[in-house]
């Protein structure tokens, strides 16, 4: 480096200074240099001729002097400049960001921009935190900030979203990012910030690593790291559960191993209530209760029995009576155990009726080999869930729930058939109870609790449709919820086609959404001088469903495609399953 006056025409700002672009404020300098002139040099480097330099720190100086030569006519001192060497951008970035946080503090905004132009430059992480004075992770929070979308960038310049919002989007991905500026731009869509965006960006829960169970190091799934917090966060839940649940299930086996003879795994969400519980040791009947938090924390509480348990107990030792060494040991005790069960279940794989009742029961109770929980069909917006409770399907499905609720003898008013069971012996009564009932009532409850634990939006719907030759139209009709959704022009050029025709559409090809919104509306309903359109349904909800555009995207389709595979042309078989029943049925000859 070499200090030179050099002649104020012969220095331009440099695209490396922070401050390249924007106003310059130079009010509270300017006073200083009309008393004393440029005392500190501006920091330059050659920008390719061997007269010309660019200014790399320095640029309110600069401009100071641009003033006062103006008020002077023109005429101005040479600035004293301090010459870098040529070709650097990482040094001249560094430089000019020194000079700037010693003098005057950038905007927060800036400084995450040059901090990654740095980076780009050739500047490693470590680097920058040895020059600046910065840890590692201040330097890879800064960095992380710097590489947000310029747009959301501007938006926290503009103070238009908040600190935590900001810091929420290091965890996005660049797709997330743009896909919540496109609800920020939608007035009709909800847009998350703050907390929300977090829970947003991890489908509804975000899952810490400090809750897995299992060993980190083996997990081969994606992890997104909070430069903000303390802890890291699967990517994928359905990934963390699969790895979580195999641990689970390894650590309850280590219990029952251990001599615990009852290990009881809650469902994800359940709380194990303290307070209904009492302190049992092993011998003395305790058991193991693992609890699973819904953000897969797990929580294990040995050696409790319920208090109803507890005073049975009691009442079997009589009052006063001092408790008993057991007869048997824990080993004696799993011998017996596991040979009782492999007399029990050589029987029961021959007794096929009898094993549809266990399971029903199993299904409905649940056990700690068993786990069936209902479909929840969470809604996104109370429109649709509206939608869902009011459609004629339902009400079909509660009136078959009633009834199957009224034969078991459960409350006719609970939820579900899993949770009208309040019996106090648990699998035991309730399958006591089913022996007593016809096959045909057994196998009507079966057939409903199946129906409340069918998984939403998954293949498995596909097939199902598919076999039973669903006929959507039979118990759906196009609601206000759907139409409200529907924004992509393309779709409803196409809808308009569909149900208004081809003329229509064209017409209306650049009127607004609510117009075409409206058209479908009048279509469906018959009104305002428009044919009613009977049985429309959307061709994404039919069986199979099909797609209004060629871009993709449709969940339904791309599933439909899988399942197409499992119904492809084979030989005739002599007998053929019926839709409905799946029982063997005569081939049916064509009518001539």
């Amino acid at each position: 480096m070499q200090l030179r006056h050099i002649d104020i025409a012969n220095l331009t700002v440099s695209t490396a200074n922070m401050r390249g672009k924007g106003k310059v404020d130079i009010a509270n300098i300017l006073p200083s240099v009309r008393a004393r002139g440029i005392l500190v040099p501006l920091m330059v480097r050659p920008d390719g001729s061997p007269d010309t330099f660019e200014i790399v720190a320095g640029k309110r100086r600069y401009h100071a002097a641009l003033a006062m030569a103006e008020e002077n006519g023109g005429e101005c001192e040479p600035l004293p400049c301090a010459v870098l060497e040529d070709a650097d951008d990482a040094a001249a970035l560094e430089a000019s960001l020194i000079e700037n946080v010693a003098r005057l503090d950038p905007d927060e905004v800036t400084r995450w921009e040059t901090f990654t132009r740095l980076v780009k430059e050739g500047r490693s992480p470590e680097d920058i935190g040895l020059t600046f004075g910065l840890t590692d992770l201040q330097v890879k929070r800064t960095l992380a900030l710097g590489n947000l979308l310029p747009r959301i960038r501007n938006l926290y310049r503009d103070e238009k979203i908040d600190a935590v919002t900001v810091r929420h989007q290091t965890l996005a991905s660049k797709a997330q990012q743009r896909e919540w500026l496109k609800m920020l731009d939608d007035p009709n869509a909800y847009c998350p910030t703050g907390s929300q965006l977090k829970a947003w960006l991890f489908g509804g829960t975000s899952i810490p690593a400090s809750a897995a169970l299992f060993d980190l190091a083996s997990y081969e799934g994606e992890m997104v790291s909070d430069l903000f917090g303390e802890d890291s966060y699967f990517a994928s839940g359905d990934a963390f559960w699969a790895a979580q649940n195999a641990a689970i299930e390894a650590k309850a086996e280590s219990y029952r191993d251990a001599g615990w003879t009852d290990v009881i795994v809650l469902e994800p969400g359940s709380y194990f209530h303290i307070w209904e519980h009492e302190r049992r040791p092993k011998k003395k009947g305790g058991k193991v209760f693992i609890a699973v938090g819904y953000r897969g924390d797990v929580t294990v509480h040995e050696g409790y029995v319920s208090r109803r348990e507890a005073r049975r107990q009691e009442q079997a030792q009589g009052a006063g009576e001092k408790p008993k060494r057991p007869e048997i040991t824990a080993p004696i005790q799993n011998y017996i155990d596991l040979h009782r069960h492999a007399v029990v279940r050589s029987k029961v794989a021959g007794k096929p009726m009898l094993a549809l009742r266990l399971a029903l029961a199993h299904a409905i109770v649940g056990s700690a080999l068993w786990n069936v929980r209902v479909e929840p069909q969470r809604a996104l917006t109370d429109a649709i869930a509206e939608s869902v409770e009011t459609c004629p399907s339902e009400a079909v499905f509660d009136v078959q729930r009633r009834a199957v609720l009224a034969s078991l003898g459960f409350d006719a008013e609970a939820p579900t058939v899993t949770k009208g069971y309040d019996g106090d012996c648990g699998i035991s009564g309730l399958f006591v109870r089913l022996l007593a009932l016809p096959d045909e009532a057994v196998i009507d409850a079966l057939a409903v609790v199946m129906a409340e634990t069918l998984e939403s939006g998954t293949a498995l719907i596909e097939t199902l449709g598919q076999q039973l030759q669903v006929d959507v139209a039979e118990a759906y009709g196009v609601d206000g919820a759907l139409l409200d959704l529907i924004k992509d022009r393309e779709v409803l050029d196409a809808m308009v086609a569909e149900v208004a025709g081809e003329q229509a559409a064209d017409a209306n090809a650049k009127a607004t959404g609510k117009v075409k919104r409206q058209i479908i509306a009048d279509c469906l309903a018959g009104a305002n001088g428009r044919a009613k359109l009977e049985r429309f349904v959307p061709l994404w909800m039919t069986f199979p469903p099909s797609a209004y555009t060629g871009r993709g995207g449709v969940a339904t389709v791309t599933r439909a495609a899988v399942v197409d595979g499992l119904f492809a042309p084979a030989a005739a078989p002599e007998t053929q399953p019926d839709a409905e029943t799946g029982a063997s049925i005569e081939p049916v000859a064509e009518a001539a």
